[in-house]
C-alpha cells in the first residue's frame, strides 16, 4: 500500500501516519519527493482497509499496490532515483561509466588500467578482489591485498571502488575498503547475504542472475543500482545474451538506475562496444565494463576484455549517442 501525503503536510502529521502503520503490525517507508512525500506500508499478510489512513491529518489518499516488489514502482516514487556514491552520481543525467579489470592481478596491472579510466573522464573503477570461479582451479582473486591496491588506485586518482562480496564476512571488508558493494549473478537471490548488505551504508550494484526473470530481479532490489549483464538462452555465438530490452521495461516500472555489463553481457570482445553503444541508446544510467592492459595475459575473462586503446574509443563513442539522446 501507499500513503499519499499533501504537498503541505506537516512532519508531525507524517509521523503520525507513521505511527499508525506500526500500530497495525507493518512497516513505514518514508519517501520524500520533491513535492510530496509518500508513505509505502509493507508487511502485510492479506488486504489493509484503505479507511486506517484516508481520513488521517494530512493525508491525500492512500492506494493499494498489487506489484510484488513494493518499495522500488513509480507507484511510490515517481522522481527518480539518484544513487551518490561518495559523490559520484548514477542515476542522474550524466552517463555512469563503470571500468576497469575483471580481477585486480597485481598493483601494476591495476594503475596501468585506471589511469586509462580515469583519463577518459569515468569516475567508477571496477575490480575483483573475491572472483567466484566455476572450476577450483582457475584463479579466485588476491583478496584483501587487492583491496588494498584498489584504495591506492582511490587515493591517486579519485575514482570510486566498486568491488563484489560474495559472503557477509567479505561485506565486511568491501565496507573497510571500498565505495560500492557489487553483488554477482551467483548471488541475486543470496537472501541472507542480500539481508547484510541492506544493513551497510554502501550503495550497492544489483546484477541480474543468470536464469532470473524481471520480476524476480526486481524483488532482491531495493534502493539499488541494477546492473543488467545478460541471460542464460539457447544462443551459442555469445557467453550470454544480454537483455537489452530490460532497460526500457525496468524504467516503465521502476525508479532505480540501471546499468548495461556489456562484459559479461556478450563474453566476446569484438561484441563489447556495439552493445555498450547499444544500451546507452536504450537509455542505460551507465555501463560496466571490463579493461585490460594486456587481456591475452589476464587471470581471468581475458576473453571479454577492451584493451586501453579500445576503452578509449568507445568511450568517445558512448558519449556522443548520450549526447545525442539526452
Amino acid at each position: 500500500m501507499l500513503v499519499v501525503m499533501n504537498a503541505n503536510a506537516t512532519e508531525g502529521e507524517i509521523a503520525g501516519v507513521v505511527r499508525v502503520i506500526e500500530s497495525l503490525g507493518l512497516r513505514a517507508h518514508v519517501m520524500p519527493g520533491a513535492s510530496r512525500t509518500a508513505i509505502g506500508v509493507t508487511g502485510n499478510k492479506g488486504v489493509i482497509s484503505l479507511q486506517h489512513f484516508e481520513n488521517l491529518p494530512g493525508v491525500a489518499e492512500a492506494i493499494r499496490v498489487t506489484k510484488p516488489y513494493k518499495l522500488i514502482t513509480l507507484d511510490l516514487k515517481q522522481e527518480r532515483t539518484i544513487v551518490d556514491v561518495g559523490g559520484a552520481k548514477i542515476g542522474n543525467s550524466s552517463l555512469a561509466m563503470i571500468a576497469g579489470p575483471c580481477a585486480i592481478e597485481n598493483r601494476k596491472q591495476a594503475f596501468a588500467i585506471a589511469e586509462v579510466v580515469k583519463g577518459v573522464g569515468a569516475k567508477f573503477f571496477r575490480g575483483g578482489a573475491f572472483k567466484p570461479r566455476t572450476s577450483p582451479y582457475a584463479f579466485a582473486g588476491l583478496g584483501e591485498e587487492a583491496l588494498k591496491i584498489l584504495v591506492e588506485i582511490r587515493e591517486r586518482y579519485g575514482l570510486k571502488i566498486v568491488s563484489e562480496a560474495l559472503d557477509e564476512p567479505g561485506v565486511d571488508l568491501i565496507e573497510k575498503y571500498a565505495d560500492m558493494i557489487q553483488i554477482g549473478a551467483r548471488n541475486m537471490q543470496n537472501y541472507t547475504l542480500l539481508r547484510r548488505v541492506g544493513r551497510s551504508k554502501l550503495p550497492v550494484l544489483l546484477k541480474r542472475g543468470m536464469a532470473a526473470t524481471l520480476e524476480e530481479w526486481l524483488l532482491a532490489a531495493d534502493q539499488v543500482v541494477l546492473c543488467e549483464r545478460g541471460v542464460r538462452t539457447f544462443a551459442q555465438h555469445t557467453r550470454n545474451t544480454l537483455d537489452l530490452a530490460a532497460v526500457p521495461a525496468v524504467r516503465r516500472i521502476s525508479h532505480l538506475p540501471i546499468i548495461i555489463d556489456a562484459s559479461h553481457g556478450t563474453g566476446k570482445n569484438y561484441m563489447v562496444t556495439p552493445l555498450a553503444r547499444a544500451g546507452v541508446a536504450v537509455g542505460a544510467d551507465g555501463l560496466m565494463i571490463e579493461v585490460h592492459c594486456k587481456p591475452e595475459e589476464a587471470l581471468s575473462d581475458g576473453a571479454q576484455a577492451l584493451t586501453l586503446d579500445e576503452f578509449e574509443q568507445m568511450a568517445k563513442e558512448v558519449r556522443a549517442i548520450h549526447d545525442v539522446i539526452s
